[in-house]
């Protein structure tokens, strides 16, 4: 910054003495204000003339941010947990339909189990009974047919039994006439050899 010679002069101070600058000035080789300038030192939010509108200032901050809690993010977190627990709440109701379906299933499935359990052994002992009954016919139909077969049997061992019988008199009688005629060299009656015979057999 360029000064006038008379400027100069005028500005200049008596030899001895030290020149001091005015508050606000500004140093001519620097451009900075002096020292006056700064006030005491003290640090802005710490200055106690500086009070009040700290306060006005923290007072409207603090209602904005009341503000702002209570009319967009109060809500939204309201929000975000009323979905949460409606979706906790139907998890829970699905899960306890689930559960009674499951139940309802399982004794549904234990009596279709006992049912057929019964029923399998209402079978069975049908079975069984329907069985004793055949066997026992079967048997009763085999000793008949046994009996049957040994009636006859006896029958015809009767019958071979007598013709047997009526052939050995026949022979023996015949076998006693040839005898006694070959011995006597005479005929006998026949009537008397059939009644020798038969008192022979007795």
């Amino acid at each position: 910054m360029f000064v006038t010679a008379a400027y100069a002069q005028s500005t200049t101070p008596p030899e001895g003495e030290t020149p001091h600058a005015a508050p606000g000035d500004v140093h001519t080789e620097t451009g900075v204000a002096s020292e006056g300038a700064h006030g005491s030192g003290v640090f802005p939010p710490f200055d106690q003339s500086t009070f009040a509108s700290q306060l006005v200032w923290l007072a409207i901050t603090f209602g904005l941010f009341y503000l702002l809690m209570q009319k967009v993010i109060m809500p939204r977190i309201a929000a975000i947990l009323g979905e949460r627990h409606d979706a906790i709440a139907r998890d829970l109701d699905a899960a306890s339909r689930s559960k009674a379906e499951a139940d309802a299933a399982i004794a549904s499935y234990e009596q279709e189990l006992a049912a057929a359990r019964a029923k399998g052994n209402a079978i069975a002992a049908s079975a069984r009974e329907a069985a004793k009954v055949k066997a026992a016919a079967d048997r009763a139909a085999i000793e008949a047919a046994l009996n049957d077969k040994i009636v006859a049997a006896e029958s015809r061992i009767a019958d071979i039994k007598a013709s047997a019988l009526a052939d050995v008199g026949a022979i023996a009688e015949e076998t006693a006439s040839a005898v006694v005629k070959q011995l006597l060299g005479r005929d006998v009656p026949r009537t008397e050899i059939a009644s020798a015979v038969k008192a022979a057999a007795e």
